[in-house]
C-alpha cells in the first residue's frame, strides 16, 4: 500500500509543476479577472454624468418622483422636443425621451441620441424613472414590491421540486456542471493516456515492475492525475465563489443566492467515479497500444461516448423523462452529463439515480481491473500493442 500512495505523490508533483498545468490552471481565473475587469469599467464608463430629458405630452410625469438610488439617473424635463433637441445639440443632455399623448393606452415611447453608446443603465432607468411616478399614489411598501416585480415560483406537478427567484441558479448548476466535466475529461484525457505509455515506451517498466504490481502502478499514477484534476477544479471553484461575493458587494441588485446543497453532493457523488471511469478507459487503452500515438486515435472515439447526450440537447427542454434520457441515465459514459442535465428540467427517480451510481461505480472498478490484467500482459511488449483475442482471453482468466 505504501508504494501506491508514493506512486500517486510523484504523479501528482510531477503533473502539478508541469508549465502547462500552471497555465492552465491560472489562466482561467486570470480571464475571469481580466473580463470583470473589463466589465467594471465598461460599466463605469457607462454611468454618464449628463441627464437625460424628457417630454411629457401625457401628464404622468407632471410630478416627477426619484428613488433613493445615489446612481440612478438625472432626468430633466422640457416643455416641447424643439428644446430638449436644442439642449442635446448643446451637449447639456445626452439624450431625451418623449412620452406620446396616449402613452397608457399605448405604452410608446421615444428615445432621441446622438451617441449609439448609451450606458446600458439609462434604459433600466427611464423604465423605473415611469414605473415610480405611475406607482406613485400608492404606499412606499406596494411600491417597492411592484418595482421588484413577481416571485414566480416554478414547482413540478407532483410537487417535489420548487424553483423561485432565490434558487434560480440551480436550474443552471446542473448544466454548467456537465460542460465542466466535459472540459475537464477533454483537459485531462491526454495525461491519462499516459499513465503506463511512459513507462513502457521508456523501457522503465521492467525496474517498476520488481517492486509494485500492476494495479498498484495503474491505480497509484490515476490516483494522483486525478488530485491534480481535482486541484485545477478547486482552484476555479474558489475563484468563481470569490467573483460572485466581489459581484455580491459591488452590484447593489445582485440576486439573493441560496446553496442547492443536495444538488452539490450529486454532483460530487458522480463526478468522482465517473472522471475514475474515464481514467480507467484512458489507462486500458494505453496499456492495449504499443505507442502512445496510436492511443490517442483510440481515445477520441472513446470521448464520443461521453458526448452522447449533447446530442439529445432538444429532449432534456422538451421531454426530459423520455425512454432514450432513462436509457442514457443507466449507461456508464453517459450516466453523469444525463442526471445532471435532467436534475435541471425534472425530477428524477430516486431508484434511477441510486441505480445509474451504482452501474457507473461498478463500470469503473471493472476497467482498472481490466487495466491491470491487460496492462501485465503487455508490459514487455516494446512498440507492441495487445490484441482484442488476447485481450478477452485475460477477461476470460
Amino acid at each position: 500500500m505504501r508504494n501506491f500512495w508514493l506512486l500517486a505523490k510523484t504523479e501528482y508533483w510531477k503533473m502539478v509543476k508541469r508549465r502547462g498545468f500552471l497555465v492552465g490552471t491560472m489562466g482561467i481565473p486570470l480571464l475571469l479577472v481580466l473580463i470583470m475587469g473589463v466589465s467594471i469599467m465598461v460599466a463605469v464608463g457607462d454611468d454618464a454624468e449628463l441627464p437625460v430629458g424628457y417630454v411629457d405630452h401625457s401628464g404622468i410625469l407632471a410630478a416627477a418622483h426619484y428613488p433613493d438610488e445615489e446612481d440612478f439617473t438625472t432626468f430633466t424635463a422640457f416643455p416641447d422636443e424643439i428644446v430638449a433637441k436644442t439642449a442635446l445639440e448643446s451637449g447639456d443632455i445626452q439624450a431625451y425621451f418623449i412620452v406620446s399623448a396616449d402613452y397608457l393606452s399605448d405604452n410608446r415611447l421615444t428615445l432621441v441620441y446622438w451617441d449609439e453608446n448609451l450606458g446600458e443603465s439609462i434604459y433600466g432607468d427611464i423604465v423605473d424613472f415611469i414605473r415610480i411616478n405611475l406607482l406613485a399614489d400608492y404606499p412606499p411598501q406596494i411600491q417597492e414590491r411592484l418595482m421588484a416585480g413577481p416571485d414566480l415560483v416554478v414547482r413540478t406537478a407532483d410537487g417535489s421540486r420548487e424553483f423561485n427567484s432565490a434558487v434560480v441558479f440551480s436550474f443552471f448548476i446542473p448544466f454548467v456542471a456537465a460542460f465542466f466535466f466535459l472540459f475537464v475529461v477533454m483537459g485531462a484525457s491526454g495525461y491519462l493516456l499516459q499513465v503506463v505509455t511512459d513507462e513502457k515506451e521508456n523501457r522503465t517498466v521492467e525496474i517498476m515492475m520488481t517492486t509494485v504490481r500492476p494495479t498498484q502502478l495503474i491505480g497509484g499514477k490515476t490516483l494522483g492525475l486525478m488530485l491534480m484534476s481535482l486541484t485545477q477544479i478547486l482552484i476555479w471553484m474558489g475563484t468563481a465563489v470569490l467573483a460572485v461575493i466581489i459581484a455580491a458587494a459591488v452590484i447593489t441588485d445582485f440576486p439573493r443566492l441560496t446553496v442547492p446543497w443536495a444538488l452539490i453532493l450529486i454532483v460530487v457523488l458522480f463526478f468522482i467515479p465517473a472522471y475514475a471511469l474515464v481514467a480507467g478507459m484512458m489507462a486500458t487503452i494505453g496499456s492495449t497500444v504499443g505507442e502512445l500515438q496510436h492511443a490517442q486515435q483510440v481515445a477520441g472515439i472513446i470521448n464520443l461516448l461521453f458526448l452522447m447526450p449533447f446530442f439529445f440537447m432538444g429532449l432534456f427542454f422538451t421531454a426530459p423523462n423520455s425512454p432514450i434520457l432513462v436509457v442514457l441515465t443507466f449507461f456508464p459514459t453517459t450516466s453523469f452529463l444525463t442526471v445532471m442535465m435532467r436534475w435541471g428540467m425534472s425530477t428524477i427517480p430516486i431508484w434511477q439515480v441510486m441505480g445509474s451510481w451504482l452501474i457507473l461505480v461498478g463500470t469503473a472498478v471493472f476497467f482498472f481491473w481490466l487495466a491491470a490484467k491487460v496492462f501485465h500482459i503487455g508490459m514487455m511488449r516494446y512498440g507492441k500493442g495487445v490484441s482484442l483475442k488476447e485481450t478477452w482471453a485475460a477477461l476470460r482468466a
